[in-house]
Formats: C-alpha cells, structure tokens, sequence
C-alpha cells in the first residue's frame, strides 16, 4: 500500500483527541503539522510523529493569521479540533469565560478555515475540512451552556461552509464524538462501558477512523455532513426501574 502524498494541518495536538489523531494520521503515512497553545505538549506530540509544530493560541486571530504566515508548504486536509471546557453555572459563568470558549471552539474553525480555503482556493486544490462538534450540540447537562453552543454552532458552521465552499471542490464535515476515553482503559467501570449500545466507551482511534473516511479523497460525495461517533448513546432510550 503506497503512501499518501498529502499533508494534514491538526489543531490541538497536546494532548487527548488531536494527539490521537496526529499520530494515527502519521501512521498512515501522512505529513502531518500540528498546532496548540501548550508549547511542551505540543511539541512533544509532533516529535513523536516526526511532524512540524507551531505555538498558536487559536482564540487569537493575530496568532491564527501569523499561523498561515508560517507554514509555507502545502497542505489539503485541515481538522479543526482545539477546544475548551467551562463546565458551570450558568448564574456564575461570566462573559470573559463564555467568549473564551465560544473563540477557543466555534470562531477558530471559521478563522482557521478561511484561511485554508483562501490558499486552496488561489491553488486549486481540492481541500477537506472536518471539524470537531461534540454530541452536546444535541443533548445536554446542566451547566454546560458555553460549550453546548459552541458545539451547535460547529455544527451549524460546517454545512454553512459547505455550501459556501462548494464552488471550489473544498468539502467540509463534522464529526461528533460522545464519550472519548483517551486515557487508561482501566479507569472505566462497567457502567461507563454498558451506557453505550455498542457496550464500551470510545477511544481515540473511533474518532480517527471517521476523519479517514471524511478526508478520503474518494469520498467526495459526502458533504455537509455530520458522522456522530457516540457507541449508540444518543440514541439509547434511559429508563428508571
């Protein structure tokens, strides 16, 4: 099986989901440049992967456009998935911390997009984006406004991406992951594992195996899409006995 000639740009790449996903995307032999506001960890990640890494706080558009300034060679994959959690009150959440995850989340992957899609657009190259969402863009827990909509608005955002990139042969899906275990799996209980209809949580290589398949360049048919990737837990009716 030959290489692929292609080279991804991966936001969030310290740790959990985006280092899953710099390492399985190595391993399959692409290119890969990863960004993230942890200098250490980040670094860290792309060293093991042999890949490029630059510091870029994606919240800050300076740091987003000095970010493209930077990488100088081409790429045609982009997977928006840096992000951050405020899990409280609403009562207690203040607008400096809704605005921080509201940028962190939902403004950087249209920021972050714009810019690709700018360059693949002058070059003709027939880019895809996924973006990571969350399963609670559709369901919630108390205390989660910020980050429920920032994951609505991801959601929203990449079919309207879509469309508007069409044009270009730019494709542009989301992928919702419920509950990623990227840790020990000996941390889980049964009880985490029996909550989901596929009867185990998620690893970082489920959400991998879905960004294969959105950015196979095979696949140009699906578009505009979002591929939950939750073991069947949204769909799993909660009773009380």
């Amino acid at each position: 099986m030959s290489k692929p000639n292609e080279t991804a740009l991966i936001t969030g790449v310290a740790e959990g989901i985006g280092r899953g996903l710099a390492t399985a995307y190595a391993e399959k032999g692409y290119q890969v440049i990863g960004c993230d506001v942890n200098e250490e960890k980040g670094r860290k990640t792309m060293e093991s992967v042999n890949g490029r890494f630059f510091r870029c706080d994606v919240s800050d558009p300076q740091q987003v456009e000095t970010l493209f300034k930077n990488i100088k060679e081409p790429f045609s994959i982009l997977i928006n998935n840096a992000g951050v959690s405020e899990f409280k009150s609403m009562f207690e959440l203040d607008v400096d911390e809704w605005d921080r995850v509201l940028n962190t989340n939902l403004r950087s992957c249209f920021l972050i997009s714009k810019y690709a899609a700018e360059r693949w657009k002058q070059e003709e190259t027939p880019g895809r984006i996924v973006n990571i969402a969350s399963t609670r863009a559709f369901m919630s827990e108390p205390d989660s406004e910020a980050y429920a909509a920032s994951k609505g608005g991801i959601f929203a955002l990449t079919h309207a991406m879509a469309a508007s990139l069409s044009p270009y042969n730019i494709r542009v899906n989301s992928i919702s992951p419920g509950w990623i275990h990227a840790g020990d799996p000996d941390e889980l209980r049964d009880k985490d594992h029996q909550q989901h209809l596929s009867n185990r949580a998620g690893t970082v290589k489920d959400v991998a195996k879905a960004c294969f398949y959105l950015t196979d360049q095979e696949n140009g048919f699906v578009n505009g899409e979002n591929v939950t990737v939750d073991g069947g837990m949204t769909r799993k009716m909660i009773y009380e006995h």
